[in-house]
């Protein structure tokens, strides 16, 4: 009873602290916030569609998309949102983070190295290479029949949500892979809407394929430009990149929120270790207690 009276007390405390953290450390930048919120919307598109897909399994009624599609402004707000954020994507912006803009020829400010250093591009292809053949399986067991059109459109919402995890927490792909310092020299940065719409490639739908397409073509547009001119996206030949003019400060944001975790760690073991340091501490005062018992009977 006792444990469960002061879970809510602790789950306070941990959201006080790691909003006290990131608000003394003012690393709330604008793009950071802009991620938060696209990371809040993206979470309640999944939470809600996974919901009515429960929902929708368990009374056995018609298909969710075809529930779904009867509110056409629905569909058609939820398309608008994702196809301006890739719109805008191929123009130069302010509130956009220094990983997608570094191919604006603006962007370019040249630190008077003549020889750019861009990641290895084998990290590039393993990464390609894992997502072609996770979708494929993906894609294969869709064919089969194991998995319907609304479970595709759940997989791409969990890919939308699973990519703003990745800007503000942690990246598989740059820790595992890719060894990029930040997101600012994130090579793969603007394949992302390409990632997370892969499985409605599965999807034949008219609002699905269009989105699919307009990410496609936006990273066309990157990779065409990665090709004609890496001198702007390597931190040694564009000081755009540098740490200096960073605009999103996310490393410092993810800094903070690992020390965070890593000190909430250490916290619960010390406060694990009291108690059962204190355990075993009873435990033998107890058996004292009945040996000092035993001996007055005697």
């Amino acid at each position: 009873m006792r444990s469960g009276a002061t879970a809510p007390v602790h789950a306070i405390s941990l959201l006080e602290g790691l909003f006290g953290i990131l608000k003394r450390k003012k690393i709330f930048t604008r793009v950071t916030v802009l991620h938060y919120i696209r990371l809040c919307y993206r979470s309640a598109l999944l939470v809600g569609f996974l919901l009515l897909y429960v929902l929708n399994r368990i009374w056995g009624d018609p298909p969710l998309l075809s529930a779904v599609e009867s509110y056409p402004l629905l569909i058609g707000l939820i398309w608008i949102v994702f196809m301006y954020e890739m719109i805008c994507r191929f123009f130069p912006s302010s509130r956009e983070s220094p990983g997608c803009q570094k191919q604006f020829r603006q962007n370019y400010v040249p630190t008077g190295a003549t020889e750019p250093i861009l990641h290895d591009n084998n990290g590039t292809v393993l990464v390609a290479l894992i997502w072609v053949v996770m979708n494929g399986i993906l894609g294969a067991l869709h064919m089969s029949g194991a998995l319907d059109d609304e479970i595709m459109m759940l997989i791409a919402l969990v890919y939308s949500v699973c990519d703003m995890i990745c800007i503000l927490f942690f990246c598989p792909f740059q820790t595992w892979i890719l060894k990029n310092k930040c997101c600012s020299g994130c090579r793969i940065y603007n394949w992302d809407y390409a990632m997370m719409f892969t499985p409605l490639f599965f999807v034949r739908k008219v609002y699905t394929y269009s989105l699919l397409l307009m990410s496609v073509a936006l990273l066309l547009r990157w990779e065409i430009t990665v090709y004609l001119y890496p001198e702007r996206f390597s931190e040694k030949t564009n000081a755009y990149l540098k740490c200096a003019n960073c605009t999103e400060k996310l490393c410092g944001h993810k800094t903070q929120l690992q020390k965070f975790w890593k000190t909430r760690k250490l916290q619960e073991r010390i406060i694990a270790a009291r108690i059962l340091l204190k355990s075993r501490e009873e435990l033998l005062e107890g058996r004292l207690e009945e040996k000092r018992k035993k001996n007055t009977k005697k």
